[in-house]
């Protein structure tokens, strides 16, 4: 399979090949992927098929960047996500519903993503993917007259990729590195229920633990170290990629907290004129939530809006925070310290998953007790590179 170009576009004559010959995972069903495009597609597709299967509903993905902004399963479109994206929130389908619940935990991240389904594109979907700024999508199968319509997109070029369910990858998987072969197995232990029976304090709801096996399936393929909140079955927050692991919980809580305060009345009555697009209204959104507005912005902001929008107090948004409660948290490796945990309470936290091991897990486990929020540890780490 010949790539448009590699991680960046000086790295030409970009290839991909299966490793045994005529074996492949997925296929170009429109496009032209680039490097990152194949990696998107590839990591994005496995987690989706792992959230399929351990919760038994639709699962959907937003990647950006080889890491998830957001996932979720099949499940009710609030009336803000409804709203935004003009859907009808009782009409609309298990797999749609799982797309849009995932590309709003982070839709300024979600900007040009690629999207993965565990289920077939079906018509609703590929309309709303048409409607979005997305470059594309992987699935395990297309209904009738979709990828018509999809292949339409970005002038003929947005990418159409289909998955096969039926493959098995190989027991052994390899990367070189400067003139240096790794190989290792692969990590395939099955996620499942079982994973979260080390209970240490607490008990587990039925939903918890469908929220944390959700999170440990996004842990799976996100760049570590990592952390994600979840609830009713779609992420509010992921934080990817941090060399501290208490900077990561601080980084998907602040987006948990965004999440959340897109909900407040005062941002749901943000009355835009009349041309203002989607994105810009997410993105000023989420910048009137953050709260430290430039005067350029305060400026543009008021431009974009037909009526004055008095800021949220601090008052207001300790009252709206306070308000947030049953998010399950995940984090792929050990928490080395309670920190962790402490500041994950103060974003609406009741129950944790985490590997366990680390010198310091009595302080955790205190921290949970004294915080009254349910702790299993899995054993299992989901470090991903």
């Amino acid at each position: 399979m010949e790539l448009r170009y590699g991680i960046n576009p000086q790295q030409l004559a970009a290839a991909a090949d299966p490793v045994e010959p005529g074996s492949w995972p997925i296929r170009v069903v429109n496009g032209s992927p680039s490097y990152i495009n194949l990696l998107d597609a590839l990591n994005s597709w496995q987690l989706v098929r792992d959230a399929g299967r351990a919760l038994g509903r639709p699962a959907a993905a937003s990647f950006k960047h080889v890491s998830p902004a957001g996932a979720a399963v099949a499940g009710p479109v609030d009336e803000v996500t409804a709203e935004l994206y003009g859907v009808d929130r009782d009409g609309v389908g298990a797999v749609t519903s799982a797309y849009l619940r995932a590309r709003d935990a982070d839709p300024k991240s979600s900007y040009g993503d690629f999207a993965a389904v565990s289920h077939p594109v079906d018509a609703e979907l590929a309309e709303l993917l048409t409607r979005v700024v997305c470059d594309g999508v992987i699935a395990p199968g297309y209904a009738p007259g979709t990828v018509e319509t999809l292949s339409r997109k970005k002038s003929g070029r947005f990418l159409v990729m289909e998955a096969d369910e039926t493959f098995t990858p190989p027991g052994q998987e390899a990367r070189e590195v400067y003139g240096m072969r790794l190989t290792q197995q692969r990590d395939d232990v099955p996620l499942s229920p079982a994973l979260l029976d080390d209970l240490v304090c607490g008990e587990l709801t039925a939903s918890a633990t469908e929220d944390l096996l959700l999170g440990l399936a996004v842990l799976r393929y996100t760049q570590s170290n990592s952390v994600c909140y979840v609830r009713n079955g779609a992420t509010l927050g992921i934080g990817a990629g941090q060399q501290s692991r208490v900077d990561c919980t601080r980084l998907a809580g602040a987006k948990t907290d965004t999440w959340w305060l897109r909900r407040h009345p005062a941002v749901r009555a943000l009355a835009f004129r009349p041309g203002v697009r989607r994105q810009d209204r997410i993105n000023w959104q989420i910048r009137f939530v953050e709260g430290d507005l430039t005067p350029d912005e305060r400026e543009r902001l008021s431009g974009a809006l037909s009526a004055p929008a008095p800021d949220l107090t601090d008052e207001q948004r300790a009252g709206w925070l306070a308000e947030l409660t049953g998010v399950a948290f995940a984090s792929d490796g050990a928490l080395p310290f309670r920190d962790n945990v402490d500041h994950a309470r103060r974003h609406g936290v009741t129950a944790v998953a985490e590997p366990g091991g680390s010198i310091r897990s009595t302080d955790v486990e205190d921290a949970c007790r004294e915080h009254g929020i349910t702790l299993a540890r899995t054993g299992l780490r989901l470090f991903h590179h």
